[in-house]
């Protein structure tokens, strides 16, 4: 299952895993998006379904869950790949930090750490029926270094590398020892909702802000959505059986540059 899954990065997880055998869920709340990558994977030769939720609805999510379950029988992996900003919850020359809405920076937090929160309670419910199973979250380099004028985003994703660690530890210590919870934590790749913030709309050239990220990459590069693949899959398997409760960052370097 992959909420968010018709994503530029959960999208190209959902490809690499369909490709590796996997029957895949794409869960999205515009179906017709979901509907066009499942019916890429199957003409793949894969086992795919498009399910349309909103994963700040528990009834929808719930929903999904038996669609699921009658498709496929069962849920192996769950990634929380659901998330994202919005230009008004984050902070500009003429959007001052004392003005900006309540109810933007609200929508931002509750659509990463609830979108998050929800979907977990759910399919973690099945987990634990049978006794086995692994959630990755999606978490962000603004987990532990908050971005500059990205309030809301910053605060949600540090919020949803902490309720990781917290789940895997109340999974384990409540019930079972076979259900895993971890995280990644991408560094900066342009995607629809952190274009404008990246690239000048008219121009396509780097803003002052994509400037500043490459110059703090060591790699000197955005990520692209398959450099996401090799964590992704190692996380899911059996390889990363003793990891539980860890946040892998995917950055290029980022979070080692100390700026000098």
């Amino acid at each position: 299952m992959i909420t968010g899954g018709g994503g530029v990065l959960c999208s190209a997880m959902a490809r690499a895993l369909a490709q590796r055998g996997a029957k895949v869920a794409i869960l999205q709340r515009r179906l017709e998006v979901a509907e066009a990558l499942a019916s890429e994977l199957r003409t793949g030769g894969a086992k795919a379904i498009a399910v349309s939720v909103d994963v700040l609805d528990r009834a929808a999510v719930e929903a999904a869950a038996e669609k699921v379950m009658a498709e496929f029988g069962r849920v192996d992996a769950l990634i929380n790949g659901a998330g994202g900003s919005l230009p008004q919850a984050a902070t500009s020359p003429d959007r001052p930090f004392f003005d900006m809405p309540a109810d933007a920076i609200r929508h931002v937090v509750d659509l990463n750490l609830m979108g998050t929160v929800i979907p977990s309670q759910v399919f973690a419910k099945q987990m634990v029926a049978q006794d086995r199973g692994v959630i990755l979250n999606i978490a962000s380099m603004s987990s532990v270094r908050p971005l500059t004028r990205t309030i809301a985003y910053s605060a949600a994703k540090a919020a949803v590398f902490n309720f990781t660690q917290w789940l895997a530890v109340h999974l384990s210590q409540e019930y079972s020892l076979n259900i895993r919870v971890n995280a990644i934590a991408p560094g900066f790749f342009i995607t629809e909702q952190n274009r404008y913030l990246l690239l000048d709309q008219e121009t396509g050239d780097l803003t002052p802000r994509g400037k500043t990220i490459l110059a703090h990459t060591p790699q000197g590069r955005f990520g692209v959505p398959e450099d996401l693949v090799g964590a992704v899959l190692w996380l899911l398997s059996d390889s990363a059986s003793f990891v539980h409760g860890a946040m892998i960052p995917i950055d290029g370097g980022f979070s080692a540059f100390g700026g000098v």
